[in-house]
């Protein structure tokens, strides 16, 4: 009993230091690509269990292909971050210090981890669970309320 505590113990250790090793190297952007990360596993594993109800087969091409895709939207999430880092040089060189940290990449985030909730409400509901009326415009929502924010940067850009 007490040696089952103890490796307990020092899996959560290790699970600790990860997660606090990932937190100061994503700083503002921790939280975000956490909710973006869990979403993806979520989607993933509803989409695995709605194929059945959907009369699809799994097979190895999906399933790799889904994956790479999940990957790629991980991708745009430090493309979003590099273009932060470009926009923080950038205006350090003339003069204007940006506090904000990872905006672009929190905006880019947020949005896939809208997409990936979206999809998983689609998965439970193809698999016969009803879902609050609700739940599916409120996301949209918030995804749409990303979209505009956006689409006023990039207005306020072209008007310059």
């Amino acid at each position: 009993m007490k040696k089952n505590m103890e490796q307990a113990n020092y899996v959560k250790a290790i699970i600790t230091g990860m997660l606090a090793f990932l937190s100061s190297l994503l700083g503002i952007l921790a939280i975000p690509c956490g909710l973006m990360v869990s979403s993806n596993l979520v989607d993933y594993g509803t989409g695995l269990i709605a194929s059945k109800f959907r009369n699809q087969d799994i097979n190895s091409y999906r399933s790799i292909r889904g994956i790479f895709k999940k990957i790629a939207m991980w991708l745009l999430v430090v493309v979003g971050a590099i273009v932060d880092e470009m926009i923080k040089y950038s205006t350090a060189q003339i003069g204007i210090d940006i506090k904000v940290q990872f905006l672009i990449a929190s905006i880019v985030a947020i949005w896939i981890t809208c997409n990936e909730v979206i999809s998983i409400l689609e998965n439970i509901q193809d698999i016969g669970v009803p879902i609050p009326g609700f739940l599916k415009p409120l996301v949209k929502n918030i995804r749409s309320q990303v979209e505009h924010q956006t689409d006023i940067l990039e207005n306020d850009e072209e008007e310059e």
